[in-house]
């Protein structure tokens, strides 16, 4: 009785194992190939909206942006309004309050940066496929 409850345990703990192993080697991460897309073409009325209603506005959107970021000590959520902010912790000791807002103009000012690429982007899409038909 023994050599039987042996047996049928060895047997299940080397199907466990047997299957275990296997399920583990199909798991393992093959690399796959980076997809293929094809090419998007818009029907005249999407290209329409597109060029008329959705392009203009992102363009209105990122020159309002790149506005308020490069606006004066008065226009809240500028440069100089974060430095500002950031002297006047500084002055009632909050040295911690001013280093992240520190921080926060210097995030912002760079973000002044990638709006100017942004808009170059759109305006060149713009030109290139925004035109009026012949």
């Amino acid at each position: 009785m023994r050599r039987s409850v042996r047996g049928a345990l060895t047997a299940g703990l080397s199907a466990t194992v047997l299957l275990t192993g296997t399920t583990m080697a199909s798991a393992d991460p093959t690399p796959t190939p980076a997809p293929s897309y094809k090419q998007v073409t818009l029907s005249p009325e999407e290209s329409q909206k597109l060029c008329a209603d959705r392009l203009p506005k992102m363009i209105a959107r990122r020159d309002k942006l790149a506005q308020r970021i490069s606006g004066g000590a008065d226009v809240k959520g500028s440069v100089a309004w974060l430095r500002a902010r950031a002297a006047k912790q500084k002055e009632k000791g909050h040295d911690k309050a001013a280093a992240a807002l520190e921080k926060r103009a210097e995030r912002r000012s760079d973000r002044l940066k990638q709006l100017g690429t942004m808009k170059t982007k759109l305006e060149t899409f713009k030109a290139a496929h925004c035109q009026v038909a012949k």
